[in-house]
């Protein structure tokens, strides 16, 4: 049966516009992003068999154009349509540190931070970029590496926390293979970058390894 032979309040468009969107399944909210379905299938069948598949929607959205074009009714048109859904989530995100805000939240930098950086498959070095009353001037990924590390510059870290007039930093970096434990390599890292910006009277604040599921802080393990 066609979605739109179901009764009004069970089409997930019309669910939705009545009764709003956290009403809806994970599957019924992919299916509005897939559109249509394919021969057999409603949109929220395929949506449901996806979700199957990968276990769940992080996967999903995180799979590769090539293995999701391999799933039966997806090619390149929906791959964009998820991943367009996904940076929307992400900028979104962006925006509740906007330039200004104070980070009187650890634990909402922390999931800042994790959300930005968990699922890259290679590993990424950032910085969030604050002033001298901890508010935030601006996010960026300075550095990205292979699965087994980025190189990082304490020159060139240097050079941007001066060029954004930073007063304070937190670090953060994932670890593709999911573990949050930092290494030896991470702490020497980090030694030499807080040296590099004392000089400049420049205060490391944290250190975030960002795993899956998991988020590490240098700060509370007292590696600072």
């Amino acid at each position: 049966m066609a979605i739109t032979d179901w009764p009004a309040d069970e089409r997930p468009r019309e669910k939705l516009l009545l009764r709003g969107a956290t009403t809806l399944s994970d599957a019924e909210l992919l299916a509005i992003v897939l559109r249509t379905g394919v021969r057999g299938r409603t949109a929220v069948d395929l949506a449901r068999a996806l979700l199957n598949e990968y276990g769940g929607l992080r996967a999903l959205l995180g799979a590769s154009q090539q293995r999701l074009c391999q799933s039966p009714g997806l090619g390149a048109v929906k791959y964009v349509q998820l991943q367009a859904m996904a940076e929307m989530g992400r900028r979104c995100l962006r925006e509740t540190l906007t330039r200004g805000d104070v980070l009187s939240s650890p634990e909402a930098t922390r999931h800042f931070l994790s959300a930005q950086l968990r699922d890259h498959g290679h590993e990424v070095f950032a910085c969030l970029y604050l002033d001298n009353r901890h508010r935030v001037l601006s996010y960026e990924e300075l550095f990205r590496g292979s699965i087994d590390g980025a190189s990082v510059y304490p020159r060139e870290v240097v050079k941007r926390c001066l060029q954004t007039n930073a007063a304070a930093v937190i670090f953060a970096h994932n670890h593709p293979s999911g573990v949050a434990e930092p290494s030896s390599a991470d702490q020497a890292l980090t030694r030499r970058l807080q040296q590099a910006l004392a000089l400049v009277d420049i205060r490391v604040l944290d250190h975030l390894v960002i795993g899956d599921g998991e988020v590490a802080s240098f700060a509370e393990r007292g590696l600072l």
